[in-house]
């Protein structure tokens, strides 16, 4: 490992959901549903499959699917690029489900932040919490 390899810094949210893995799986990889709790997109459940992010904040994530395993585990990039060079972001965000007797533990990894950036880190952070409530009010009405 490198030493700037080393000091990358990951966003780790942690969250248990009284809904089964089945139905947040849904959440997680069925388009329209990702756009009600996360952003607009044409994400589709397949390995290497290159889709949009698309912020109402006018940004635009570019992602590619890296695995998947279904109802379990999903992950892919989420690289933004930024007219300054400083606000560049390659990272990549994993999601992994694991069923409780309550419902379901979902892990939440974004990696990839480099040191300097404490303000992408931060905002990480407050906007993977704030996605996971809405990911919450989706699953109510989900069945």
């Amino acid at each position: 490992m490198t030493e700037a390899a080393a000091e990358m810094r990951t966003v780790v949210i942690e969250r248990e959901f009284a809904a089964p893995a089945e139905r947040i799986w849904r959440a997680l990889t069925q388009p329209h549903l990702i756009e009600e709790w996360l952003m607009k997109n044409d994400f589709k459940p397949s390995v290497g499959h290159r889709f949009n992010l698309r912020g109402e904040w006018g940004g635009v994530l570019d992602c590619e699917v890296l695995a998947i395993e279904p109802q379990h585990m999903l992950a892919y990039t989420w690289n933004f690029s930024h007219a300054d060079a400083a606000f560049d972001l390659k990272s990549v965000v994993t999601f992994t489900l694991t069923p409780t007797g309550a419902g379901t533990h979902l892990r939440v990894e974004q990696a990839g932040f480099s040191p300097t950036q404490k303000q992408a880190y931060g905002g990480a952070h407050a906007g993977w919490k704030q996605f996971l409530a809405k990911l919450d009010e989706v699953l109510a009405r989900v069945e």
